[in-house]
């Protein structure tokens, strides 16, 4: 609680409160939007005081295997409202291309999570989670509302047969349907989250929804999530690789070299722009209210 109270003294970064087509960018195969964790914050609110349906995507390298090699999966992305960049290593990757892309543009549940909830407690909006093993969640968000008080947090694990129109999938949309959630996490790692999204989102009460892999197993204590300072100096691979090496060898170790390709063409349409190894890019064009970049 102490890091929350502390975390609110301390003065809200500038950000930019109006979407521009220049956040989005192409590296890999994939489109990815540079957007910092609080202007992710900003739109959710939005989009829920206004009772919209919106979605949250995120890409990491993994994700980008996955799309060559799935293409339900990859369709998800295309029905996104925001795709954060949650790779620091593609980061880097992108900067080597001469995009505008910074550090700050590393962007998952993890580096927004304390923010979040202080807005989910605030303002009292309905989270529903879907995901993890049986029991998982529900700690999950035990833990949780001992943190934040106010937290209304309601839980479903994600071991379900998602076949469309069959009896299981069909009561977990009720049960979500019936808690009338603000916010649905959906966290039971790639593809299967994302696919089930594609399938049911037109299905589920309008709400904002994101797919978080394992956010209720760090929060539950099940898996160890890396202190952020790895994450942004681009080991956090490395470190979930020596916590978790049998599950996470295939991963990391082998689906990286199948990224060469579009890594090898992305360098080749960068340096006939002008751009590879421009490291310091222009800036961005000022905003249509006249105001800078």
């Amino acid at each position: 609680m102490t890091a929350v109270v502390e975390r609110r003294r301390k003065g809200r970064t500038p950000f930019r409160r109006s979407r521009r087509s220049a956040e989005r960018i192409g590296a890999l195969g994939v489109e990815m939007d540079l957007v910092r964790p609080e202007e992710v914050m900003h739109h959710v609110s939005e989009a829920i005081e206004n009772g919209r349906s919106w979605c949250v995507a995120n890409h990491n390298a993994h994700s980008v295997y996955l799309s060559q090699k799935d293409p339900e999966f990859a369709a998800f992305f295309d029905t996104a409202d925001v795709i954060e960049l949650d790779s620091t290593p593609i980061i880097f990757f992108t900067q080597l291309l001469g995009l505008h892309s910074r550090p700050f543009h590393r962007c998952t549940y993890l580096d927004w999570r304390e923010h979040f909830w202080s807005l989910a407690e605030r303002n009292r909006w309905r989270v529903f989670y879907l995901g993890g093993e049986p029991g998982v969640a529900r700690a999950a968000a035990d833990q949780l509302t001992a943190r934040y008080p106010g937290a209304d947090i309601a839980t479903r694990h994600g071991y379900f047969d998602m076949t469309q129109d069959g009896p299981e999938n069909t009561a977990v949309l009720a049960e979500i349907t019936a808690a009338r959630p603000q916010v649905l996490f959906v966290g039971m790692g790639m593809p299967r989250q994302e696919v089930w999204l594609l399938r049911n989102r037109h299905l589920l009460p309008p709400c904002v929804v994101f797919s978080v892999g394992a956010a209720f197993d760090y929060e539950a204590g099940v898996q160890v999530a890396a202190p952020r300072w790895i994450g942004r100096i681009g080991f956090e691979w490395l470190f979930r690789l020596a916590v978790d090496p049998r599950r996470l060898f295939h991963r990391y170790c082998v689906e990286s070299w199948f990224l060469l390709a579009p890594a090898f063409r992305d360098l080749a349409v960068a340096a006939r722009a002008g751009r590879l190894l421009k490291l310091r890019p222009a800036p961005l064009a000022p905003r249509e209210d006249g105001a800078p970049a």
